[in-house]
C-alpha cells in the first residue's frame, strides 16, 4: 500500500474543537490514514492517505463540504 501526504490550508483559524471535528470527519473517508493539524499552525491540515482509494481533490471537497474555505498546498 502506498501512502501519500497532502497539506490542506484552511482559510479560517480553527478552534481546537473544530480541528478535532474536521479530523474525525476525514477519518471516516475510506483511504484516509492520518489527518492531523500541524501545530502551532492551526490552519494547516496534513492528511496521509492511500492514493489507490481516493485523491487529494476528494479530501479538499470533504473539508469544503464541512463549511471551510480551503485549498491544497503543493509540497
Amino acid at each position: 500500500m502506498d501512502i501519500v501526504d497532502v497539506v490542506v490550508r484552511v482559510e479560517q483559524q480553527l478552534e481546537a474543537a473544530e480541528q478535532r471535528r474536521l479530523e474525525e470527519r476525514l477519518r471516516q473517508v475510506e483511504g484516509v490514514i492520518a489527518p492531523r493539524f500541524n501545530a502551532p499552525h492551526s490552519h494547516l491540515l496534513l492528511v496521509a492517505y492511500n492514493p489507490a482509494l481516493l485523491d487529494s481533490r476528494r479530501l479538499l471537497g470533504v473539508v469544503r463540504d464541512e463549511g471551510f474555505a480551503a485549498q491544497l498546498v503543493g509540497m
